[in-house]
């Protein structure tokens, strides 16, 4: 029997199959930060400190935006470096297609987590370079 791929009924099944794999895939996440929220929460009451591979995890330090940003940055570089020929193929001007959006949100999003660690890299530690305290040869 031939079916129709414009017929709803026959793109209903994939549309559904991937959007129970999202929401299966969100509700999996939202319950480990849960958890984690809950071992937390239990090691505060008995005031203990969290470990995070044999270190104290102090989450204060925002290496984690620079290390996240860096990597999704690269991702979005690697993007949009394969999706750009595509443009030119297509005859779009400057080889940017509607394709492109998937290679440009991690390139920015990427260079936003880099900003955001170099803005606030210095705020509320004393020490020299941050004007307030530390040395006072300045």
């Amino acid at each position: 029997m031939y079916s129709n791929p414009f017929d709803p009924s026959f793109m209903f099944f994939p549309f559904c199959c991937g959007l129970l794999f999202f929401l299966i895939l969100f509700a999996f996440l939202a319950l480990w930060r849960y958890l984690q929220y809950r071992e937390t929460l239990a090691l505060a009451e008995k005031g203990l400190l969290k470990m995070e591979g044999g270190k104290i995890d102090t989450r204060g330090d925002g290496k984690g935006a620079l290390r996240w940003g860096v990597v999704i940055a690269a991702i979005g570089v690697a993007l949009t470096l394969g999706l750009w020929p595509l443009g030119f193929s297509a005859g779009y001007p400057l080889g940017l297609g509607p394709w492109m959006i998937g290679a440009f949100i991690p390139l920015f999003f990427g260079l936003g987590l880099i900003l955001i660690y170099v803005v606030t890299k210095g705020n509320g530690k004393p020490g020299a370079g941050n004007g307030n305290g530390g040395s006072a040869s300045a």
